[in-house]
């Protein structure tokens, strides 16, 4: 159950950090209100996932997901580049994120 509380956490994530950019710097209400409370739930996932995990290994992937997800959908809904050096390094995250957990298993 820990490792879906961690991805669960890891997609709630992505969610705030991608909602950031729609707050506009926090002047509209309801993604300023939507960010919040997703900032909230990823929090509380993480802190139900390191009941059971070690804290090196659950924060490290916990922030991968964040990092690999937000970057996707920067790409996909902002127009960020997609070179090939951006993705090889989320790739690379991908491997990293993937290795701690089969080293934790």
């Amino acid at each position: 159950m820990a490792w879906t509380y961690l991805v669960l956490a890891g997609l709630f994530e992505i969610g705030w950090a991608i909602g950031l950019k729609y707050t506009d710097g926090f002047t509209r209400l309801t993604p300023s209100v939507l960010t919040a409370i997703s900032m909230v739930i990823s929090v509380i996932l993480l802190g139900l996932a390191l009941r059971a995990l070690p804290v090196g290994t659950g924060y490290a992937i916990w922030t991968g997901i964040g990092t690999v997800g937000t970057a996707i959908l920067g790409i996909y809904l902002f127009g960020e580049p997609a070179t090939a050096i951006r993705v090889g390094c989320i790739g690379l995250i991908i491997a990293g994120i993937l290795g701690l957990k089969f080293a934790a298993t």
